[in-house]
């Protein structure tokens, strides 16, 4: 691993700092986006919880890409990239969608609109 270019690997090593080594995965990712008009009411944080009860630990991570205001509508529109990965294998697409689909039906537990 040492001859690793990986930003995983090298970002957790530091000239004269000491640090226990953070494992990461070896396999692919998978990135999928989901985007939904919010409430006025929305809470991110309710968003990321319900992607660990759906995802578990398959969810490496969850980030808000674009925020737009519809001037005609009134309306704002948040799209959040989610990258799913597992430590121990590759997922196959149906596992992912199958996910991505569970996570798009609890989202509207929120108060969100689907786009």
């Amino acid at each position: 691993m040492f001859w690793s270019s990986d930003p995983r690997f090298c970002s957790q090593f530091k000239a004269g700092e000491i640090k226990k080594f953070e494992p990461y995965s070896k396999y692919p990712e998978c990135k999928k986006d989901i985007a939904f008009w919010i409430p006025d009411d929305f809470e991110p944080n309710d968003f990321f919880e319900i992607g660990r009860e759906v995802c578990g630990e398959l969810v490496e991570s969850m980030e808000l890409i674009d925020e737009f205001t519809n001037p005609k509508k009134g309306k704002t529109s948040h799209c959040y990239r989610i990258n799913y990965r597992s430590m121990d294998r590759s997922l196959t697409n149906e596992e992912v969608n199958t996910m991505q689909e569970k996570l798009r039906g609890r989202a509207q537990d929120l108060g969100v609109e689907l786009r």
